[in-house]
């Protein structure tokens, strides 16, 4: 069947991550997204390497891996916007389009005539979706926006890190732009719930996503742990600041990571472990004192972990149903029996002819399954097909090309 959005039409300004991942989930649930790139130049991300996608070859193309995380189910039209035709053609698009998703910088599409306020007067259906870094309205609405600052700005970065006074402490940001890509996720969410609002009233609407607001909000408890204390969380390293153990040990060999997320759990992973003891201590019987006395149970629980493979604890863990795990490095997540089943790994035939490897979307539908149609494009690749679609000519074609509109 078809996918969920297969009836949806996106246009897609956005470039580099926030605005492409939320374009992909788009994509991946069934909509046409068609992509509008610079001539000649492309989205910024397709330049972000090495990593580069091979051609049949097996030689370098100048399409970084980057660029394929988030791009794959869209048609790529190149188009200049600064030119007065490129703008007509992005205004014809937009009228036959249900949602514009879009991440320049504040007030910038208004200048070339495709602010929310200039298309709703073409297509009152359409959804407007504005991805910046802090938002269509404050101070500091016209400011720039990249992930590693607003990880920084936004608080990611003061509980993410061991604490400053044990050995390479310090502020770090995330291994990946977090804050690029859950305010995709929100920005998905919010196209989707103004579609389905649009069914009721028939009118479409601004979305306004923020990549500061987002990041504050993927804090999640750490913001309501300051608002009960008044006192803003540290970094911890791998521990978590309200469950005790939650953490990673060292075993004799490697590391593995226990998650006794209750006392229930606490006492059976004790009984596993052959420290019943441990369960009966009033230090560590409910985890409000084994929060308490996290110090003294880590060292505890430490010495008793180096006593065994990092394969013997995988086994009794899990054997005592208790919620354990290795650390795995990315080619060993790739040959887990568990992500194996699942199909994780995808792979697409791009233009060229090569099977570019792509992970599965997380979401899974039994009636309207996702969809994987199209490898992320060559730059313009569709360029032409769109087009004609709008009724252009093969001579108009010709004369915007020649032009260098697209």
């Amino acid at each position: 069947m078809a996918g969920p959005l297969s009836h949806i039409r996106v246009l897609d300004l956005s470039r580099v991550l926030a605005g492409p991942w939320a374009s992909q989930n788009l994509a991946d649930l069934g909509a046409e997204v068609v992509k509008i790139e610079r001539p000649g130049v492309g989205d910024d991300s397709r330049a972000f390497g090495p990593p580069w996608v091979k051609d049949a070859s097996g030689r370098d193309t100048k399409d970084s891996a980057y660029f394929t995380s988030a791009n794959r189910g869209k048609k790529s039209i190149t188009l200049n916007i600064s030119a007065p035709e490129g703008q007509a053609i992005a205004r014809e698009l937009a009228r036959k389009s249900d949602v514009l998703l879009e991440n320049y910088k504040y007030g910038d599409l208004a200048r070339y005539g495709l602010g929310y306020d200039d298309l709703r007067v073409l297509n009152p259906k359409l959804v407007y979706c504005s991805v910046t870094g802090f938002g269509q309205t404050g101070p500091y609405r016209e400011r720039p926006g990249y992930d590693f600052m607003i990880q920084g700005m936004g608080g990611m970065m003061s509980v993410t890190g061991e604490p400053d006074s044990l050995p390479g402490g310090g502020p770090q940001r995330a291994g990946v732009p977090i804050a690029d890509i859950i305010t995709g996720m929100y920005a998905s969410i919010a196209i989707c719930a103004a579609l389905a609002n649009r069914e009721r009233s028939g009118r479409g609407q601004h979305l306004d996503l923020a990549l500061l607001d987002s990041q504050i909000a993927l804090l999640a408890y750490q913001n309501t742990n300051y608002f009960s204390t008044g006192e803003p969380p540290k970094r911890i390293g791998n521990l978590h600041p309200n469950i005790v153990p939650y953490q990673p040990f060292r075993t004799s060999d490697g590391d593995v990571i226990l998650a006794c997320g209750n006392d229930n759990l606490f006492r059976k992973f004790c009984e596993a472990a052959g420290c019943t003891g441990l369960a009966a201590d009033p230090r560590f019987a409910t985890n409000g004192k084994r929060v308490e006395n996290r110090v003294e149970l880590t060292r505890l629980l430490q010495e008793i972990f180096l006593r065994k493979k990092t394969s013997e604890w995988l086994e009794r863990l899990e054997t005592a149903g208790i919620p354990n795990g290795p650390i795995n490095n990315i080619a060993q997540v790739y040959a887990e029996p568990q992500v194996k089943a699942r199909n994780v790994r995808v792979e697409l035939t791009n233009a060229s002819g090569v099977k570019v490897p792509l992970v599965a979307s997380p979401m899974r539908f039994s009636e309207t399954p996702v969809e994987y149609r199209l490898a992320p494009p060559a730059l313009g690749q569709h360029t032409e097909e769109v087009l004609r679609n709008l009724g252009k000519s093969d001579a108009e074609i010709a004369q915007l090309r020649a032009a260098k509109v697209i």
